[in-house]
């Protein structure tokens, strides 16, 4: 039983990575190179959208990422009883 649990939670680890990672991507590439002319015509800040995120918005993604990555990791410890 324990065994199964373990294999849970790990299951349900490398889904938030993958989640995560995903829209990790989807900003910093999609965003600042892929949808760049797309998004030139959209001000923000007194440059274009498509540049902030390739350089601000990127930035604060990650971060945000970062503290909701441990904030639902603690979340599923406690789920699963590993928490420190």
């Amino acid at each position: 039983m324990a065994e199964n649990s373990d294999n849970d939670y790990w299951e349900a680890n490398l889904g938030l990575i993958k989640i995560c990672l995903v829209i990790w991507a989807l900003v910093s590439f999609g965003f600042g190179i892929v949808l760049r002319p797309l998004l030139s015509g959209i001000s923000v800040g007194g440059t274009d959208l498509g540049f902030w995120f390739a350089q601000q918005g990127s930035i604060l993604v990650f971060l945000a990422l970062i503290f909701f990555y441990a904030w639902r990791m603690n979340k599923l410890d406690r789920d699963y009883g590993v928490e420190e």
